[in-house]
């Protein structure tokens, strides 16, 4: 078979997001995966204790998507989107639109996260050319990650991430991020980082709120580190847009879909966006694709402007809204609906929190923070910042656990299917490393 691929080089394929010199010294490879557990190529037995990159809470190789998507490509395996259209993505966007927040009722797919993230910039352009307006600033956040394509890049408050790319796109002003020392290892919404949200203000008297198109925000910064908003800082945010005119975007490509107490965080936060991208968990990750949630009028201004018969948005993918990844999430939507998935990551959080929480214990752990299905534990730096996180999710892997770390960060987000024996083991092992760690 095409898949029995029996030797690999390991040279070829330039890894993502990997230390690859030192990848192909010591590879990491997975054969096989099933629900909570993988099975590396030594044949040794690895939990997930990140959903893989927080994409699938439904576990891995789950036979209802793999029977939808197989049925999907039976009788087509590609559609045109440009004019042309099928029954799985029209049936599909129906289906997010009816889990949005109230209003958001209009779906644009794309293939990723970061797709999502530069189409809800051009959208957020193209409504402003059509309403007349001149509004050139974007709004981000220190340590925010929004993707890894230009636009995404530009609105990144990670240095690394901008660091080796000289030209992206101009006009982004980034807040202070929320993270403060005052309240450390301390599970949930902190109230430290609140007052930050003036910094929109700040950029207001600064630029003029006629000149900022949008702030771009992740409702719980993920790959940073996991940092909860600090109490009443989203709906500060959502008046301060308001009293300026200025549209405000979710990035809910991590916390969508259960994740951290609604099915979005717009939900568990209750604050509206005017715009929402999401990815990932969006069809359990077994399809790339990805997603944005417009407000029904920012549509509106967009189509009515241009000339009947004529094409409103002058942008798309070749494989937005492509059968399979429609296949898979629908049967993902129906999985998360039929097993009460989200419930029961709610039901679990607090068993979750209480486990991560009492690695503060160790030396070396220098901040918890915790919201439903997620948390991040933060190490001291080593020599230098990153290389102890980087040695830590290597050495983890062999002690049998998947966890993603970013610098010195480890990001647990379990399962949705897990158990309460499946955090223990997660915590167990992460435990285990860490104390391993030479200090």
């Amino acid at each position: 078979m095409a898949l029995d691929v029996k030797n690999n080089s390991l040279e070829e394929f330039w890894m993502p997001f990997t230390d690859n010199r030192g990848f192909k010294k010591d590879p990491r490879l997975i054969t096989e995966a099933k629900g909570v557990y993988m099975t590396d190529h030594k044949g040794g037995t690895v939990i997930d204790g990140s959903s893989g990159l927080f994409c699938s809470p439904a576990g891995h190789c789950h036979p209802k998507i793999i029977e939808s998507v197989h049925q999907a490509m039976q009788q087509m395996t590609f559609v045109s989107p440009f004019g042309t259209g099928h029954k799985l993505s029209f049936a599909f966007a129906e289906e997010i639109a009816r889990m949005t927040p109230e209003g958001l009722n209009k779906v644009f797919f794309v293939n990723s996260g970061s797709e999502a993230v530069d189409t809800a910039l051009k959208i957020v352009m193209a409504y402003n050319t059509a309403s007349g307006k001149n509004a050139r600033h974007f709004i981000s956040r220190e340590k925010a990650y929004h993707g890894v394509n230009i636009g995404g890049v530009a609105l990144s408050g990670l240095v690394n991430n901008r660091r080796a790319f000289s030209v992206t796109m101009p006009g982004v002003v980034h807040m202070r991020h929320t993270w403060t020392d005052e309240e450390m290892k301390t599970p949930g919404c902190r109230t430290s980082g609140a007052d930050r949200a003036e910094d929109l203000q700040r950029a207001v008297d600064n630029f003029g709120a006629e000149t900022i198109a949008a702030v771009f925000v992740e409702p719980v910064a993920g790959s940073c580190g996991t940092l909860p908003p600090p109490k009443g800082y989203l709906k500060r945010l959502r008046e301060l847009c308001d009293k300026h005119g200025i549209l405000l975007v979710f990035d809910e490509v991590i916390t969508g879909f259960g994740r951290v107490g609604g099915t979005f965080a717009a939900d568990a936060f209750d604050v509206t966006p005017d715009l929402m991208t999401m990815a990932k968990a969006l069809t359990n990750g077994a399809m790339p694709m990805g997603a944005v949630a417009v407000r029904d009028d920012i549509y509106d201004v967009i189509t009515d402007k241009a000339a009947m018969g004529g094409i409103e948005l002058f942008h798309g993918y070749t494989y937005s809204g492509h059968p399979g990844a429609c296949a898979a999430g629908l049967a993902s939507m129906a999985i998360y609906r039929e097993e009460g998935l989200f419930q029961r990551a709610k039901d679990m959080a607090p068993y979750f929190e209480k486990a991560v929480m009492e690695l503060g214990e160790l030396d070396l752990v220098k901040d918890i923070r915790t919201i439903g299905m997620m948390a991040g534990v933060e190490l001291h730096p080593g020599e230098k910042p990153g290389l102890r996180g980087v040695a830590a999710q290597t050495a983890l892997f062999w002690n049998g656990c998947h966890i993603k770390f970013t610098g010195d960060n480890a990001i647990l987000a379990p399962m949705y299917t897990s158990e309460e024996k499946h955090i223990d083991e997660i915590v167990d092992k992460l435990r285990k490393t860490i104390k391993a760690i030479p200090a």
